[in-house]
């Protein structure tokens, strides 16, 4: 059964909303374990007063995430880039465990933005490459901030790492 973490960044509730709606999709998937974790604001009055307060946890630590078969993680997009909260976390990443913990992992990305042209293709790209530097194996997105395609996303993500996870267990047993 592949674990996913669905992590976001959100300000104003939009990045969180299409977390839910991912973490939906995935737990839609036969024995997937799904946790979904927001991260906190870096500066204290960074949050909208207007956004709903979130229902779920907080990351604890960076160190978790490789506990994950697959990591979803989304931000929203500001200029064309990730928050800072998204950019610190996955800044922390390499030196983990000697380096390169998430080395065949699934990773995978999300973002939303206010504007039609806000950049959020440019935030999802730079989230992936930074997956890619950790050795991870990527699922493209599905763009887009309607409910349907988050769901298909989320599910997609845990059928992958799932294939993984079934494949990693056959082949210690075997040389070629």
């Amino acid at each position: 059964m592949p674990k996913v973490l669905v992590l976001f960044h959100s300000r104003t509730g939009r990045t969180a909303a299409l977390a839910e709606a991912i973490a939906e999709g995935a737990s839609s998937v036969k024995f997937a374990e799904v946790e979904l974790r927001r991260l906190e604001n870096l500066a204290p009055r960074a949050a909208d007063a207007s956004a709903p307060a979130s229902r779920c946890r907080a990351l604890e630590s960076v160190e978790s995430i490789a506990d994950y078969d697959a990591i979803i993680v989304g931000s929203p997009s500001w200029y064309g880039g990730m928050s800072a909260e998204v950019k610190h976390v996955l800044d922390q990443l390499g030196p983990l465990s000697g380096g390169r913990p998430l080395v065949d992992k699934v990773g995978s990305a999300f973002s939303t933005a206010n504007a039609a042209q806000g950049g959020e293709e440019t935030t999802v790209q730079s989230i992936l490459v930074a997956m890619m530097h950790q050795g991870m194996l990527i699922v493209p997105p599905a763009y887009g901030e309607d409910v349907a395609a988050a769901r298909s996303h989320g599910a997609r993500v845990a059928k992958v790492a799932e294939w993984v996870r079934h494949a990693k267990s056959h082949e210690h047993g075997h040389k070629h």
